[in-house]
């Protein structure tokens, strides 16, 4: 949970919970006082300041996915890349995996570094119109692991968007980790003073990875938070030599289509495997510009080119404070 201290002890209810500070595990916590108080359930004023520091970030995109290796970093990757290939506009993209942050090889910038100035941290620029920033610049080695608790992700997470000169921009993309967990809770409680466009949805054709990928979509249902589209990335295999399309992951129940379908989601386009993007990615280069006229490469430019993630979304996203679950009453966000 991203309310419990790092000092609180097991079983700790969280700060903003009606049973802090009361409950049997509260007893001799250095935090008992303070929360029993009811102080610490006032809204934390970091989120007003992330609202006022992205007042200039004219939208918001979140990448999520309840499933693992699906592919989540490479499009967050690729559709900023896509999106700077107008030079025009003012991109960055945000990496929130905090124990797996891969952006930095993937768009080529691992082993460079944060700096500090009188405005805040400065991200770090694959292009001139777009910006990076991943934990994965605050470590001294690529294979360093982060072993953190959900507290200093929570912290973590609020500097990257509140400490870091994001400056003025057109699209701001955050990739996320899998799950419905730490990362996913504090982006969306410290996004809930600010316009957010919504998120995309990736996942891959077979039922192993839409059983998780319905989780993630009912997360966002939950949370209110809009849904653009869903991607389904890794969609059949187009020979380089004779053209024709092989299912490496078979859809056996219908693929991203037919859960579009019946949860009445648009399906934003599928992207079919190409072993050049894996190497595109290890080598720190966008696919896009390496085989711009590959099935692949024309899939990201019509899901780039799409309605649905151009569209001007008025909606406020809220914040909902639980959720019922078979008749229980439940802390969704915090």
């Amino acid at each position: 949970m991203a309310d419990v201290p790092e000092n609180a002890p097991e079983h700790c209810p969280g700060t903003t919970s009606e049973q802090a500070g009361k409950s049997a595990p509260c007893q001799g916590c250095p935090n008992q006082k303070l929360c029993a108080s009811g102080a610490t359930k006032a809204p934390d004023p970091a989120i007003a300041e992330i609202g006022e520091k992205l007042s200039t970030v004219k939208h918001k995109i979140l990448v999520l996915s309840g499933k693992g290796g699906v592919g989540k970093s490479t499009f967050s990757a690729h559709l900023a890349h896509a999106l700077a290939s107008d030079t025009t506009k003012e991109i960055a993209l945000l990496d929130v995996d905090i124990c797996g942050p891969s952006i930095p090889r993937i768009v080529g910038l691992e082993g460079e570094q944060v700096h500090q100035s009188g405005s805040g941290w400065s991200p770090v620029y694959v292009e001139d119109n777009l910006a990076v920033m991943s934990i994965g610049f605050l470590l001294s080695s690529p294979d360093d692991a982060v072993i953190w608790r959900g507290p200093k992700k929570n912290g973590i997470i609020k500097q990257f968007l509140r400490d870091v000169d994001w400056g003025e921009l057109d699209y701001l993309i955050v990739d996320t980790p899998p799950g419905t967990s730490d990362e996913h809770l504090s982006i969306v409680q410290y996004l809930s003073a600010t316009h957010v466009d919504g998120a995309i949805i990736i996942t891959t054709p077979q039922e192993v990875s839409l059983q998780d990928v319905r989780k993630e979509i009912r997360f966002c249902q939950k949370v209110k938070m809009p849904i653009i589209g869903v991607v389904e990335n890794m969609s059949g295999f187009v020979c380089p030599k004779c053209k024709n399309t092989s299912q490496i992951f078979p859809p056996s129940t219908g693929g991203a289509e037919k859960m579009c379908a019946d949860l009445k989601l648009p399906l934003l386009g599928k992207v079919p495997l190409d072993p050049r993007i894996a190497r595109s990615c290890d080598e720190g280069r966008s696919f896009l510009s390496e085989v711009p006229d590959s099935p692949a490469a024309e899939a990201y430019q019509k899901i780039v080119k799409s309605e649905f993630v151009f569209r001007k979304t008025p909606t406020q996203m809220s914040i909902v404070q639980s959720v019922t679950i078979k008749g229980q009453n439940k802390s969704c966000v915090t």
